[in-house]
């Protein structure tokens, strides 16, 4: 009897241990299953917000991670295809974080690179969806074993998801929601 309580005890250490280590999205913005405040929600087409992209910071990242790519996609939009709102990629792997409102361009580290998004542009596009629909909105980093991905700032949504996950070593998000 005591040898299986030994065991269980050290299964349940270890696995608190493990899960103490995952990897994971954290922001001070966006939290999951929660709706996005006001700062979150695009400006225009409807929509009045202040279209700012949120905080977000991540903490232990996958062995052998060289870099980072950060997205936020909606996958309930009426595209067929969901909506890309943010793509970031080339974060360096020393960083652990975005400030919020990087994605106006400013202070986004040293090589990082936003390419174009569905609104048709580089940077930060908050959430619009139509009238009476609940959206969710997925903030997502992905560690890459490569240090840069070999792709211009036009480069679409796409092809950046298609070279990030060819790439992952492993990605943490937080999914939270918006109704117009």
């Amino acid at each position: 009897m005591f040898r299986h309580v030994m065991i269980a005890g050290a299964l349940l250490f270890f696995t608190g241990t493990a899960m103490a280590d995952e990897f994971r999205l954290r922001s001070t913005d966006v939290a999951e299953g929660k709706e996005l405040a006001s700062a979150q929600v695009f400006n225009g087409l409807g929509c009045d917000g202040g279209n700012t992209s949120p905080q977000l910071s991540w903490q232990n990242a996958p062995a052998g991670t060289k870099s980072f790519a950060v997205t936020a996609y909606d996958p309930d939009a009426p595209t067929g295809s969901g909506f890309w709102h943010w793509v970031v990629f080339n974060i360096p792997a020393s960083v652990t974080k975005l400030d919020g409102g990087a994605g106006s361009g400013k202070g986004l580290p040293a090589g990082a690179v936003q390419s174009r998004t569905d609104f048709g542009a580089p940077g930060f596009g908050g959430a619009c969806p139509p009238p009476g629909a609940v959206h969710r909105y997925i903030f997502k980093v992905t560690a890459l074993k490569v240090e840069a991905l070999d792709l211009p700032v036009e480069t679409s949504a796409a092809m950046v998801g298609f070279m990030t996950n060819a790439n992952a070593l492993g990605s943490a998000s937080i999914t939270a929601v918006y109704t117009k």
